[in-house]
C-alpha cells in the first residue's frame, strides 16, 4: 500500500521568531569570525567585508546599507511578509556583527578551522531563515526567488555569485587568504545545496 503524504503544517509566529533568532545569530557570528581573521565570503556579507577592509566603515553597517536595495525586489518577487522578515533579519545581523566583539572577544584561533566554522554557521543561518520564508537579503533573495520560480538550486545560484565576488578580492589578498575564503564560501553553499532542495520542505 503506497504511503500517503502527510499534510504540511504551517509554522506559528513563535516558530518563525525562533528561527529568525537562530538564523540571525548564526549569520552574525559567522561574519564576525571572518572579520576577526581577515577573510571574506560570498554574497552581500562578502561585499560588506571587502569594503570594510579598505574603508573606515564597519561591516555590520555596510551589510545593512548594501541590502536595502534588494528589499524592494523581495517585496515584489516573494511577498510583503518575506520582505518584512528579511528586513528584520538583515538589521539584526548588522547589529549582531557590531556587538559581537564585545560579547565574544577572540584569542588565538586556527584560520582553517574558523574558515570552515564560519561557512557552516552562515549556511545554517541562511537555511533556518529560508525555511521560514526569510533571508539575509542580497544575493540570497535572488537565489531563493530563482529556486521558487525556476527550480534552480539556491545553493548553486549563490555559489555562482560568490565566485564573482571572491574573484574581485584577488587584488586585495594573498593566495592563502583567498583559498581560505573560498573554503568558507564552499562550506556555506554546500549546506544550502544539500539541505534546501526544491520540494523537500513545505513547512510554510
Amino acid at each position: 500500500m503506497p504511503d500517503v503524504p502527510e499534510k504540511s503544517v504551517r509554522h506559528s509566529h513563535f516558530d518563525d521568531a525562533h528561527a529568525l533568532f537562530i538564523g540571525v545569530l548564526f549569520c552574525a557570528l559567522g561574519i564576525y569570525l571572518l572579520k576577526e581573521i581577515g577573510l571574506v565570503t560570498g554574497g552581500i556579507a562578502g561585499v560588506a567585508l571587502l569594503v570594510s577592509y579598505v574603508t573606515p566603515f564597519p561591516p555590520g553597517g555596510l551589510f545593512v546599507v548594501l541590502n536595502l536595495p534588494f528589499l524592494y525586489f523581495a517585496w515584489r518577487g516573494l511577498g510583503l511578509p518575506f520582505a518584512i522578515k528579511t528586513l528584520i533579519a538583515t538589521v539584526a545581523v548588522g547589529i549582531g556583527v557590531r556587538w559581537l566583539p564585545g560579547w565574544l572577544p577572540l584569542g588565538a584561533v586556527s584560520p582553517l578551522f574558523v574558515a570552515i566554522l564560519a561557512g557552516v554557521l552562515i549556511g545554517m543561518g541562511i537555511l533556518a531563515l529560508a525555511r521560514h520564508r526569510s533571508s539575509v537579503g542580497g544575493v540570497g533573495i535572488l537565489a531563493l526567488y530563482l529556486q521558487e520560480k525556476r527550480g534552480w538550486r539556491a545553493g548553486y545560484v549563490q555559489m555562482g555569485f560568490d565566485g564573482v565576488i571572491l574573484a574581485t578580492s584577488l587584488v586585495l589578498f594573498d593566495v592563502k587568504t583567498i583559498a581560505l575564503s573560498i573554503l568558507t564560501a564552499l562550506a556555506t553553499n554546500l549546506v544550502l545545496a544539500l539541505n534546501h532542495k526544491p520540494g523537500r520542505y513545505s513547512g510554510y
